[in-house]
């Protein structure tokens, strides 16, 4: 039972040479293609699967269950096996519900949702008959589910119901909703994955941004967690599954070189013994409820690589059927005969796959893609890596518009993800695809401080957070002027979260840098922002701290890089847009920064989501988001 992507770090969403070191763009069509609106792009329906750790497959293997944004607000359905329209199961109108798990013996599905963008998820069972019960009561409090108990009578969650700043362990009954606390949170750890026979709790322990330890506590018995991880130096360690027969537990660690690679621990010898070696980071390994099949993946220059293995014979699975793309959220039945899985690429989102594992034959269930729109006319991205300072080579996602060239150079963004240790990857973006769409070469930078390329490139900006991690996208920018088909007064920069804030910075202290910004839920103040950071993050903060800085200690440091103390040095047209509801990112710093840079005399627009935490929930903000971005580049960038 994994609790992969619980809480994430802040995911708060010289002269450089013309030539990166990668191959060529592929070259521009010069046949005039169709361009689309934004509600046409966002018309088109994201798809998810169940959680990792919940059943994915109804009791009687007919159903698979899915997120689906298909009214405009994610709701959870059950996806017929044999085709047809997914079947609605919950009908929420304002915060999205996803798809947790099927119960093990009857129809009622477990699904989690938040207050509008607060990111205080609750847990909800649906009954057959539709009712709705709140299996996590309480005022501000979180909770995760974790898996089931191998009976199917018990399953479990983690809540901060307690102590807002720990979650517990809570075994919750199938049939009465009751609550027992099953480990009580007191030693500032996170719970990482739970055994199949629910003996086992992985706890890990921030120790600093590039430090942690693993700790495992005995369930059955008293006493306090043992280490797992006793090291020296600076490692990384993260939990990825136990063995089917909770003997062992894969690990993920950066210990013997720049990737994080996986390997087994066994519980009784404490042996540990390599898995999967390989020149990039492991995203995941686990295994299928029997343990025959073992699914892996690897984050291959912002791409995934999947391997679904039989350990029978220890050759992979082969599927047929399936387009170009990225196979991801595979979901096992019980019987291990079917897959329930997505696929996504570049030019087309998520769609729901099954397979039949005798066979290998694969069959499509959803097109997500809106069929308005020619995939066709959009826009694979190729990678490349252009020459930031010291030597370093940032890597980048680049998107060229059809019909760029040196007769018809085309404006350009510089995109910059969140994080701060975010990673800008391939796969489809509505958001991209529609500029490009319009005509804009978007550069998905991926600056020091990213994750993704060894240790030693993620570490870079510790504690240097706007310094050269924002000389990178500068440079980005550069190299854009440095393409031919590239207009070279046309470049603009553009970012969510810690991306808004590098967008913000970018402006005040390289003010000739870009034509104009825009900021999308950004950090502005990071004194304010770190004080504020929510009680849920819990041990979390440690890491966030060491990376970031202290704000007891380094309160100066985080005022000298904060664009809202610096904001007499913005000179060109900023975007602003944020959500009401924001608990990392405040509402009163995007305020506070738009009057700042309005008295300048500097054009602003603010945009403000009264419904909207942290990022997008609801289709018809992102299409009014999207609808601006485009209007203000268009203002202000082309020409």
């Amino acid at each position: 039972m994994r609790l992969a992507g619980f809480v994430s770090a802040l995911a708060l969403m010289a002269a450089v040479p013309a030539l990166a070191l990668a191959a060529e763009p592929p070259a521009a069509v010069q046949t005039a293609a169709p361009t689309y609106t934004a509600a046409q792009f966002f018309e088109t329906t994201s798809y998810g699967m169940a959680n990792s750790a919940g059943r994915a497959f109804s009791p009687d293997g007919r159903s698979i269950l899915i997120s689906s944004d298909a009214t405009g607000v994610f709701n959870t359905y059950a996806q017929p096996v044999a085709g047809g329209a997914p079947v609605p199961l919950t009908t929420s109108t304002t915060s999205s519900a996803s798809a947790v798990s099927f119960f093990p013996h009857d129809g009622r599905v477990l699904f989690s949702q938040d207050g509008g963008g607060d990111e205080l998820t609750h847990i909800f069972a649906r009954a057959e008959d539709g009712v709705i019960t709140d299996v996590t009561p309480g005022e501000n409090l979180k909770a995760e589910f974790v898996g089931w108990n191998r009976d199917g009578k018990t399953f479990y969650v983690i809540t901060n119901g307690r102590d807002p700043a720990a979650f517990d362990l809570i075994a919750v009954d199938a049939a009465t909703y009751e609550h027992r606390t099953v480990f009580e949170n007191t030693g500032g750890f996170q719970p990482a994955a739970l055994s199949p026979d629910g003996r086992w709790l992985v706890l890990d322990k921030a120790l600093t941004s590039a430090n942690n330890d693993l700790y495992i506590a005995d369930l059955t018995q008293p006493g306090e967690p043992r280490l797992l991880t006793p090291h020296t130096g600076d490692v990384a360690y993260t939990a990825y599954d136990f063995t089917r027969d909770s003997k062992a537990l894969l690990i993920g660690t950066d210990e013997h070189g720049e990737f994080t690679q996986a390997y087994r621990h066994d519980l009784e010898s404490g042996a540990v013994t390599p898995v999967i070696q390989a020149d990039w980071d492991v995203q995941y390994v686990f295994y299928s409820p029997s343990g025959r099949y073992r699914v892996s993946a690897l984050n291959a220059d912002a791409k995934t690589e999947l391997t679904l293995l039989d350990t029978t014979t220890n050759a992979a699975v082969p599927l047929t059927g399936l387009p170009q793309g990225d196979i991801g959220g595979i979901r096992f039945n019980d019987d291990e005969t079917r897959l329930g899985f997505t696929v996504a690429s570049d030019t087309s989102p998520s769609d729901i796959f099954t397979a039949d594992l005798t066979t290998g034959q694969t069959t499509r269930l959803t097109h997500a893609l809106n069929p308005a729109i020619d995939e066709d006319v959009l826009v694979e991205a190729t990678i490349v890596r252009y020459p930031g300072e010291g030597g370093v080579m940032v890597p980048a996602v680049l998107y060229k518009p059809r019909g760029a060239s040196a007769a018809n150079p085309a404006p350009a963004i510089v995109l910059v993800h969140g994080g701060p240790g975010g990673q800008t990857r391939r796969g489809y973006s509505a958001m991209i695809q529609h500029l490009v769409n319009h005509g804009y070469a978007v550069l998905g930078a991926n600056n020091r401080g990213s994750s993704g390329y060894g240790k030693t490139f993620f570490h870079m900006d510790d504690k240097k957070h706007g310094e050269a991690d924002l000389r990178d996208i500068v440079a980005g920018g550069e190299w854009l002027r440095q393409q031919d088909w590239v207009a070279d007064d046309q470049v603009a920069v553009m970012g969510g979260s810690y991306g808004g804030y590098i967008t913000a910075a970018a402006l005040a202290f390289h003010p000739d840098a870009f034509a104009a910004g825009v900021d999308i839920f950004g950090v502005t103040n990071w004194v304010r922002t770190l004080q504020s950071i929510p009680a849920w993050w819990g041990a979390q903060r440690i890491a966030l701290f060491d990376e970031m800085g202290d704000p007891a200690t380094d309160a100066d440091r985080h005022r000298a890089i904060s664009p809202l103390f610096h904001t007499d040095g913005i000179n060109k047209p900023l975007l602003v847009v944020q959500g009401a509801n924001d608990p990392r990112v405040l509402q009163v710093e995007s305020d506070e920064l738009v009057a700042a840079v309005r008295a300048n005399n500097v054009p602003v627009e603010y945009v403000v989501f009264p419904n909207e935490g942290h990022g997008f929930t609801r289709r018809d903000n992102r299409i009014t988001a999207q609808e601006a971005y485009l209007a203000f580049l268009d203002k202000y960038v082309r020409q």
